[in-house]
């Protein structure tokens, strides 16, 4: 049996008028990884800082086992801003020992990208104070996890870390001894490293066994069978349940909850996209052009971003752009937007960028734009817009939409300047979609959102028929709401990813091991000499005719997909007439033998393009 290792018990804590645990009971044990999750305010941070003795309970008890070694990783670093990367990490080792310690060396890579901490100036003897936020977390939660404990306690561990950096902190943790206590937006991750999770909302703290799959499926259950008042709510969990059964792309964890009720409670809801309704409605707003690159460079300073890009993002277009930090996405994300602000006469260093005449962009940087302090919530979204037209007929009022989006009706009439950063990015989200654009550049959309949140904004974009780009390190939602996942690699070119974010782990994967790196105080690899041979260098004519035949394909593979979501469709309603169902059936074979074709042609091309 496995040993307690952390008891709360009866705990409650209140802030002024406030209660955020109200006689709460609750236990880790050896073994366990638990994920906690709930709205933002709810009590989540104050619930793990209760459990790790950082803050005091008002009432009830919190019991530690004698000798517990805990490792806590709060929002807030307690870095020495005038120490070095390496004392605050490394400590005192010298470079053979640490060197040859395979936990420090993982860590190192897993987390900064290689031994020798590339991105930082001096690389381990960088000075900590000058650093970003973002830089100076990975530095806090690098020296927690090369130390050994019996609990580690995180709260928004994946702030700050790339698709890539995410990936390889799951597979950390599942294999660490350590029990694992982590609060996340990133349901991915959860599902991915979590066999517990607790669920906080109204004082109270539920409990569910399994990751975050079993989470939606028993919390939408519960919700059915009590028959709770909070329809809206439970409508939005069965649907994204009905995303999570039918197979999100790429998703490695298999669901554990019980395939018949699961199946049972999901009959009548539809996927979340008509992928077909919304192209025909997306290419009745926007024509058949978007923007259309030809012969892109995209530089920030000195630094070359992309070169030779050519690529077109059509109507109704849905796509995900990862990659790794620095690889120039947010960078090709303001080209474009600058070419449709400025009606194509800003222009990137080299190429030229082809905006449609209909575009109506709405782009949502990570900075959160700066509004009057003064003005309530509702009156901000009403400055915007009174009404808004979601596409598909639903039209809703700035009260309504701003009630979907958790400001109730009393919240609507806060000053902007009393919100929380989470509640400023939702309304800056908001402000964004009542304006009616057609096109949406989402640029790390998911920050400071709880899942609820999320949800919401996922069940919007479902239905909005336009052409969508994605920036973001949350896999779950570029998968959810997304069809292709676009990647840029780190050597100045962008690709199209059939098997999306997998696809790109492996690739980088193989990208960092090709040129193996020494240890310090190893010597560097000898070189090839002459039995090495360059790979022979593709002309400028050959990449562009690559990457223009690659673009053919892509949208190919589109009306394939939509094609085969009719034929579907089509079967299920002549179920009852064989000769038919035959007839169909010969039509999707058809259709996934061209499909075979198309992406093994797709393969060959990506290694030219």
């Amino acid at each position: 049996m496995a040993a307690n290792l952390v008891n709360l018990e009866a705990v409650g804590k209140a802030y002024a008028l406030r209660t955020l645990l109200d006689g709460v009971s609750l236990g880790v044990s050896e073994g366990d990884r638990i994920g906690v999750v709930g709205r933002n305010g709810d009590g989540k941070s104050t619930l793990i800082r209760i459990l790790a003795k950082l803050d005091d309970a008002d009432r009830g008890r919190v019991t530690h086992t004698s000798g517990l070694r805990l490792g806590v990783l709060t929002q807030h670093d307690s870095l020495d801003p005038g120490a070095t990367v390496r004392h605050e990490v490394i400590g005192d080792l010298a470079d053979h020992e640490w060197a040859g310690d395979a936990k420090i060396r993982d860590v190192l890579t897993g987390l900064f990208g290689g031994l020798d901490l590339p991105g930082f100036p001096q690389g381990l003897d960088t000075v900590i104070g000058p650093l970003s936020g973002g830089e100076r977390r990975r530095i806090a939660l690098a020296k927690l996890l090369v130390a050994e404990q019996d609990l580690v306690v995180l709260d928004e561990p994946t702030n700050h870390l790339d698709v890539e950096g995410i990936s390889w902190l799951a597979d950390h943790l599942r294999a660490r001894r350590s029990a694992l206590v982590v609060v996340t937006h990133d349901r991915w991750f959860l599902d991915r490293v979590c066999t517990r999770m607790w669920d906080v909302q109204r004082g109270d703290v539920h409990e569910y066994e399994g990751g975050y799959s079993d989470y939606v499926f028993a919390r939408a259950e519960r919700e059915r069978i009590a028959a709770t008042e909070e329809a809206k709510r439970q409508n939005l969990m069965r649907k994204e349940l009905a995303w999570l059964r039918r197979g999100a792309p790429a998703r490695t964890s298999k669901p554990r909850f019980r395939i018949e009720a699961a199946n049972e409670l999901i009959a009548d809801v539809p996927p979340p996209r008509d992928n077909a309704e919304l192209m025909k409605f997306a290419t009745s707003r926007l024509g058949k052009t978007v923007f259309d690159l030809e012969d892109v460079t995209v530089q920030a300073g000195p630094k070359l971003l992309l070169k030779h890009l050519t690529w077109q993002l059509g109507p109704g277009d849905r796509i995900g752009l990862v990659g790794v930090n620095g690889a120039g996405k947010t960078s090709l994300l303001r080209a474009m937007a600058e070419a449709a602000r400025t009606e194509g006469e800003e222009q990137p260093a080299g190429g030229r960028i082809k905006v449609g005449r209909t575009v109506k962009l709405a782009y949502l940087s990570q900075e959160v734009a700066e509004l009057d302090p003064t003005w309530r919530v509702l009156e901000a979204v009403q400055n915007v817009r009174e009404r808004v037209d979601l596409g598909k007929g639903r039209e809703m009022t700035a009260g309504q939409l701003c009630e979907k989006f958790g400001f109730t009706k009393e919240k609507q009439w806060t000053p902007v300047g009393d919100l929380s950063g989470g509640e400023r990015r939702r309304l800056q989200i908001l402000r964004l979609l009542m304006d009616e654009p057609n096109v949406l550049f989402l640029d790390e959309p998911t920050n400071d959102l709880d899942i609820e949140t999320l949800t919401q904004l996922e069940d919007l974009l479902d239905g909005w028929p336009g052409t969508l780009v994605v920036i973001s390190h949350d896999r779950f939602f570029i998968e959810r709401t997304t069809d292709r996942v676009h990647a840029l690699m780190g050597d100045a070119t962008l690709r199209m990813l059939p098997r999306g974010i997998e696809e790109y782990l492996e690739r980088r994967e193989r990208m960092v091991q090709a040129p193996a790196q020494p240890a310090p105080g190893a010597g560097a690899p000898a070189p090839q000499g002459e039995t090495a041979q360059a790979a022979p260098q593709k002309s400028a004519a050959q990449v562009r005719a690559a990457q223009k035949e690659l673009q053919k394909i892509e949208r190919r593979l589109d009306r394939i997909s939509g094609s085969e979501s009719e034929l579907h469709a089509r079967i299920a309603e002549h179920a009852t007439d064989f000769a038919k169902v035959a007839e169909l059936d010969a039509e999707l074979r058809g259709l996934a033998e061209e499909r075979e074709e198309l992406e093994s042609r797709w393969l060959e091309l990506a290694e030219d393009a």
